[in-house]
């Protein structure tokens, strides 16, 4: 398959793209999904819903107005922006040749909030350049990077590292995270009001937060920076040291040690009481809770949600689409945290996002060298990839099942993260998708250095055909100089 990506280091796109993560700051003035309206009032649930239709929701909707009405438009409505006719003009002649197929839509650019692509200190397994591309090829245009790095950004110094990094090297809008605790050890919080003015929130993602005084701390200086605040829920005292997969039948059946899933939401159900007496001081911090995997994570926060408390939650594809009766023996591409639950945990997790308990979806991209992944499911590092491969399952596997429409799909990975963590869409923002293609995953033509997933060989009927960041092409899956074939 051969395929094209804007080279890295260009002027033009370092300074629409790159630049992008020096502004995000803008993230400071909005990150509430009640409203101060609507905390002043209790903040009942439609205060929160009305809320969510103001300042932030507006700055996420598309740019471009091809998609005023919807979110999921034509070719022909593409063809009307001229950044995008030429590519439009290649698709039309693949769709002659019957390469692609008639089914062409066109959507916003997506956005993840939470990936991992590993610069500064960990390029032997992601880098800006190959983390960004990968994302374009997964019909990304804005990414958030996750702050497990060396150095961490829990200083202005060390955040800038990554700032220029990304300067010189991403090729889609990339927004860092900084880190909520010193050098991520959960002993003492960062200097949050100096770096949510260029960081896009907090998180120590990969720790769970353990000392509730510091949390608290934490939550109230998120709350004065106007920040937010991205938890990866795992309470160290019930995740037994040496644990891999989930605790159960499984594990013992295969002599490991598991997780249980009390980890997961002990840790929120502690957070939700620091919150709720957060707000009887009528301090509302912007709380969001990583990569759910169990359903009882999910019903505290839509209790919390009805209390008008400011929380919100992610899944990824893979709470989604597997369980852990699919993982197949001593498979390190199996193994992320939270693990794979049960069968009733991902039934439970795929109805609560049907029914829109769950606020959108993100990757949790986390790749690995091949070595780290190829240790069994105990010995193997934590996570895989996924931003190349999300919105095709979705799509394949949620969408076309009836599980969801186009266009709630399209909601999930486009306006709704973008609102919570008001990130302002830009014009020039779309990615083009052939929905009728037959695809199969096959991690050798990734774009990202991790190949680790867990959905290899799984069949997929959507395909990215092209992607543009700020009205610049910078992924081409058709067309010149050589056209990817259709597996």
């Amino acid at each position: 398959m051969t395929e094209i990506f804007v080279g890295s280091g260009d002027a033009d796109r370092s300074s629409s793209t790159a630049g992008a993560s020096r502004d995000a700051h803008q993230a400071r003035r909005v990150i509430d999904t009640a409203g101060d309206a609507g905390r002043a009032s209790g903040a009942t649930g439609m205060a929160r819903d009305a809320g969510r239709a103001s300042e932030a929701a507006r700055a996420a909707t598309p740019r471009d107005a091809i998609f005023a009405n919807s979110l999921v438009v034509t070719l022909d409505q593409a063809a009307e922006l001229p950044f995008a006719a030429q590519a439009v003009a290649r698709i039309r002649e693949a769709q002659a040749r019957g390469s692609v197929s008639e089914n062409v839509a066109v959507f916003p650019g997506f956005c993840d909030v939470h990936v991992h692509l590993r610069e500064p200190g960990q390029s032997a397994k992601e880098t800006i350049a190959t983390g960004t591309r990968a994302a374009a090829r997964g019909g990304f245009t804005t990414v958030c990077a996750m702050p497990n790095l060396d150095p961490v950004p829990d200083t202005l110094e060390n955040l800038a590292l990554e700032e220029a990094l990304i300067a010189r090297d991403a090729v889609i809008e990339t927004l860092p995270y900084a880190s909520a605790t010193t050098t991520q050890a959960g002993a003492a919080i960062t200097p949050i009001g100096e770096l949510a003015q260029r960081a896009i929130g907090f998180s120590d993602d990969g720790h769970g937060l353990d000392d509730p005084d510091l949390m608290e701390a934490a939550l109230r200086e998120i709350a004065k920076a106007g920040s937010i605040i991205a938890i990866h829920a795992e309470d160290g005292a019930l995740r037994p040291a040496g644990s891999s997969i989930n605790a159960g039948p499984l594990a013992e059946k295969l002599g490991l040690i598991g997780i249980p899933k009390e980890a997961e939401y002990a840790q929120i159900a502690r957070d939700l009481e620091i919150l709720r007496r957060l707000a009887a001081e009528n301090i509302f911090p912007a709380y969001h809770v990583c990569h759910v995997s169990c359903p009882e994570s999910v019903e505290l926060l839509t209790a919390a949600k009805a209390e008008g408390l400011n929380v919100s939650c992610e899944t990824a594809p893979h709470y989604l689409l597997l369980d852990e009766s699919q993982i197949p023996g001593d498979n390190g591409h199996f193994k992320m945290n939270p693990p794979l639950r049960k069968p009733s945990d991902r039934e439970a997790i795929a109805n609560a996002l049907a029914a829109g308990t769950i606020d959108f979806i993100a990757t949790d991209h986390a790749p690995h060298t091949a070595e780290e992944k190829a240790r069994g499911l105990a010995g193997s590092a934590f996570g895989i990839v996924g931003i190349e491969t999300s919105f095709a399952l979705i799509d394949t596997h949620f969408v076309e099942t009836g599980g969801i429409t186009l266009e709630r799909a399209v909601e999930l990975f486009t306006t709704a993260p973008r609102a919570r963590f008001n990130i302002p869409a830009r014009a020039g923002d779309l990615t083009i998708w052939d929905l009728g293609a037959d695809a199969t995953i096959d991690p050798a033509d990734f774009a990202s250095k991790g190949r680790a997933t867990p959905f290899a060989g799984w069949k997929v009927r959507a395909r990215c055909l092209a992607t543009f960041a700020a009205g610049r092409e910078v992924y081409t899956g058709v067309g010149s100089p050589a056209e990817p074939g259709r597996k």
